[in-house]
């Protein structure tokens, strides 16, 4: 999650501001057709994606093919449910600044991991509260805090 340059995604994003690298979030977008205006998305701890990709090696190799497989919570959490979330779970501050949509970014997309848990016997067992709390204790002990 701690990527060289500017990041895209939303977690190095809130971690920076978290850490007081950067002053606040952009929020691109707050009129999507969704419960709060802001963008939809599966956000999945990467210990349980670890364990999903080790589930499809597993089925791969025991049953000499290759399919896809849908690794996601099948929960969608918005902008602002991700923001709100991390700010009560870590007590740390999050401001925030809501400019205008980036092109090409959708309201909603997230995982149907239920093809995951028929076939694989797998599923995403962290909440998103433990997933927020664990990539902030990550960046703590990155950061000597």
């Amino acid at each position: 999650e701690s990527p060289k340059g500017t990041p895209n995604n939303i977690m190095p994003r809130i971690l920076n501001v978290a850490l007081k690298k950067t002053p606040y979030i952009t929020v691109f977008g707050n009129d999507y057709n969704t419960h709060d205006g802001t963008g939809v998305r599966d956000y999945i701890h990467v210990s349980d994606l670890a364990r999903g990709h080790v589930a499809a090696l597993k089925y791969a190799m025991e049953n000499n093919k290759v399919e896809a497989f849908n690794l996601g919570t099948g929960t969608g959490y918005s902008v602002f449910d991700l923001i709100n979330t991390f700010i009560r779970v870590n007590e740390v501050d999050i401001p925030y600044s809501i400019e205008a949509r980036r092109p090409g970014d959708i309201a909603m997309c997230y995982a149907d991991p239920e093809k995951s848990f028929k076939e694989l016997g797998w599923k995403a067992e962290r909440t998103i509260e433990e997933t927020l709390a664990a990539a902030w204790a990550w960046e703590c002990r990155l950061a000597g805090k």
